[in-house]
Parts: C-alpha cells; sequence; structure tokens
C-alpha cells in the first residue's frame, strides 16, 4: 500500500528564499509541494483552498506576515505550522516554549526532513495534531505580547478578502467579549478576535488611550470632552461616537488634556 505523499504548501515574499526551500522540498520523495505564495494574503487563500498538512511561513513578510496569517485562519483550517525566520529573539523564544517547529535562515536541508518527519508523526495522531495547532496559536500570543513591535496595520478578512487596516487611521476600539470591533476615521467598521489588551500592548500609548474596561480611542480624534457627576466624563469623536469614561481613566484624561 502505498503511502500518502505529505502535502506542503511554502510563502516567502522573498524569491530566492522560496525557490532555495521548493528545490529542497522537492528533493524528498514523500512530499507534494502543491503551491507557493509570494505574500501572506496569498498564503491565506492557499491555505483555505489547498488544504495542505503542513504550511512553511516566513515570519518576516511584509503586510501579512507569518504570524498573521495563522490569525486570520479558522482552526479548523489551520495546518501544521513551521516557522522560516531569520533570527528573531522574541519569535525564537516563543516558538521554543510552545515546541512550535521554525527553521532558520538560511534553511538547512536537514532540519526541513526534521520538521518534515514531525509532522508526518503528528499527522498519524490526531489528538498530537490537534494539540500540535493550539500550541502554534499558543506561540502567536506569546510572540505577539512578547514583541516590542508596534502595529502599523491590523490584517482583517472580510468575505473572501483581507482589509490592511492602517493603525493611524482607527478612531475607535471596542471590546465586546472576544471580538473587537474596530471603527475608523473614514467610519468604516471590521470585527476582528483578538484581546483588547494584547491590541493595547502593541499600539502607540501617546496616541491611544483607555477609557475604560473595553474601550480604546485615538487622542487626536477626540473633539468634545463633557463633564459628569462625580469627576467622570464623556467624550465625543468626530463620526459621533460617545464614550464614557471611568474614574481612574478620567485622571488621565484630565492630565493629558486638561491642562494647558
Amino acid at each position: 500500500m502505498t503511502t500518502p505523499k505529505l502535502r506542503v504548501i511554502i510563502a516567502d515574499d522573498e524569491r530566492p528564499a522560496r525557490s532555495f526551500l521548493a528545490a529542497t522540498l522537492r528533493t524528498f520523495p514523500d512530499v507534494d509541494l502543491i503551491g507557493e505564495a509570494s505574500n501572506g494574503a496569498e498564503a491565506v487563500k492557499l491555505i483555505e483552498r489547498e488544504r495542505p498538512d503542513i504550511a512553511f511561513l516566513d515570519l518576516q513578510m511584509p503586510e501579512l506576515d507569518g504570524i498573521g496569517v495563522v490569525r486570520l485562519l479558522k482552526k479548523n483550517l489551520t495546518p501544521l505550522i513551521a516557522f522560516v525566520t531569520a533570527y528573531d529573539q522574541y519569535a525564537v523564544r516563543a516558538f521554543e516554549l510552545n515546541a512550535v517547529d521554525y527553521l532558520l535562515k538560511p534553511v538547512e536541508a536537514s532540519r526541513v526532513r526534521e520538521t518534515l518527519d514531525r509532522a508526518i508523526e503528528r499527522l498519524e495522531q490526531k489528538e498530537l495534531r490537534s494539540e500540535t495547532v493550539d500550541r502554534v496559536r499558543a506561540a502567536v500570543e506569546e510572540f505577539e505580547t512578547a514583541s516590542p513591535q508596534k502595529l502599523e496595520r491590523i490584517p482583517v478578512r472580510r468575505r473572501d478578502e483581507i482589509v490592511l487596516v492602517p493603525v493611524n487611521e482607527i478612531a475607535s476600539v471596542v471590546a465586546e467579549g472576544e471580538l473587537l470591533h474596530i471603527r475608523t476615521i473614514q467610519n468604516e467598521r471590521h470585527t476582528i478576535s483578538y484581546r483588547l489588551r494584547d491590541l493595547e500592548a502593541r499600539m502607540n500609548s501617546n496616541k491611544f488611550v483607555r477609557l475604560g474596561r473595553g474601550t480604546i480611542v485615538n487622542v487626536e480624534l477626540i473633539r468634545r470632552i463633557i463633564p459628569l457627576p462625580g469627576g467622570t466624563y464623556t467624550v465625543v469623536l468626530p463620526n459621533n461616537q460617545e464614550f464614557k469614561v471611568s474614574r481612574i481613566q478620567s485622571r488621565i484624561i484630565r492630565e493629558q488634556l486638561l491642562r494647558l
């Protein structure tokens, strides 16, 4: 009985690196390279269309990186993941803590083989495969928490496309359970699955301020501040959104905005 080949896709915005990894994978007789992507958005579409066993994702792709790809994939459509990266201390720490496969550039054929062998082992045990996907998502959260890099764009799924929302165009972010509702300066609305505290940690604290437990707004867009009894406030944005400010955050508003 012939053993099915391991169905693999790769995503890397650098053509030489992508070509080298593709050539390496084609040397293994038990691998079927079913697709290549030159950016994160293509990777998401390719994974959801082809349902590979494992995806090799470059970590540092522009616009939508390997971390962003995993964020946008539904859990039941997430294959085994191996991140490919030039050394990044935060990423490697996150991957090692969560036993997630990663390969350092320049990629060596022997390391690719080790990753493929681990993938085969995990695919043979369904519970191990599910556990591995959970670890990938945990590694993503670990990386995002530890990384000092501030967000410039937020990738958002909208039907069959991915919208990149510039952070400097965000007017407000409101949490509702595990969802975050984003409103832009242009009054566009987007919803993502993300924890507010994690998003806040990756936003410019000089530009965004928390108004309460579940709300962040763009300081530069606060147009009116209405005093309320008890020393609290309501703030009003140009798009007519109104938000009540908690007692604790009202002190911050006074310090930051109400002193000459």
